[in-house]
């Protein structure tokens, strides 16, 4: 009898971590790296999506020290930072903290368009010294070398900004895209962003490591083919956030923790 009550406890301990693992919501930070022959010196990218006006510790500090301590060049902001529902004050303490410290710039999500409140919003980012990105473009010098960020609002502004920014791309400088729908990767691929980053995806909601890379996405349905994580065509770069949504998701995240993404744009002949 011993034998077996160990036994079931051992089963029991087993499930019990199990659980505190698939329901684990912890911020985490994620990294990418990728090389280009248009960078003469490392830039550090700290990517915020989806945050929802999610609490992450008193006055935003478990995020902005997380931010912090990656030291970046500059901050890109991929929408769905402000909620439609849930009170913006941690959206905005968070937003104005990273932009007296860093460069940042801002695209829409759909959740801000849904708030009816999306033109107060990016006017509030612009006061904050946010470069809100609609259909335009910023040029930074990060290291002695400029970094070009286009942006595009979300789809549901009912704007077509795409070609406007995608044609302007000078091939010389290292160039990224921000958008916020990955769903719509094939007709960002048709200009020549060297980089590509979105979210919106909520990386699946539900994933089973090294099996499921996400159960549903809003737009992409079952099993979505882009979930999160890094997708490279021709030599180009595409890397979805999971996202830093916690309370404001009807589903609870399994198996899927919150991240900070964090992109290092190396020369390509440190490798």
């Amino acid at each position: 009898m011993k034998g077996k009550k160990r036994a079931v406890l051992l089963v029991l301990l087993l499930m019990a971590v199990l659980l505190l693992a698939a329901f684990d919501v912890r911020l985490r930070v994620v990294t990418y790296e990728v090389t280009s022959d248009e960078v003469s010196a490392p830039v550090r990218l700290a990517v915020l999506t989806d945050l929802h006006s999610c609490a992450y510790g008193q006055s935003q500090h478990t995020l902005l020290d997380t931010v912090a301590a990656q030291a970046p060049d500059a901050v890109l902001l991929g929408g769905d930072i402000v909620d439609d529902v849930l009170p913006e004050d941690n959206a905005w303490t968070t937003v104005k903290a990273l932009a007296e410290t860093y460069p940042c710039a801002y695209v829409t999500g759909n959740h801000e368009w849904w708030s009816g409140e999306v033109e107060r919003i990016c006017q509030q980012m612009e006061d904050l010294g946010v470069a809100v990105l609609r259909g335009g473009s910023v040029a930074w010098e990060l290291n002695s070398q400029t970094i070009t960020v286009f942006g595009i609002d979300d789809p549901d502004s009912g704007k077509k900004q795409l070609k406007d920014a995608g044609t302007t791309v000078n091939e010389n400088t290292f160039t990224a895209l921000l958008a916020h729908r990955p769903e719509n990767i094939e007709s960002y691929l048709d200009y020549p962003f060297d980089l590509i980053v979105s979210g919106h995806a909520h990386g699946g909601q539900w994933r089973i490591p090294g099996v499921l890379n996400g159960l549903y996405a809003p737009n992409q349905g079952m099993f979505p083919q882009y979930a999160g994580g890094r997708y490279d065509f021709d030599g180009r770069t595409f890397i979805v956030s999971r996202g830093l949504a916690r309370e404001s998701t009807k589903l609870p995240r399994i198996f899927n923790r919150p991240e900070l993404v964090v992109i290092e744009i190396l020369p390509a002949e440190q490798q």
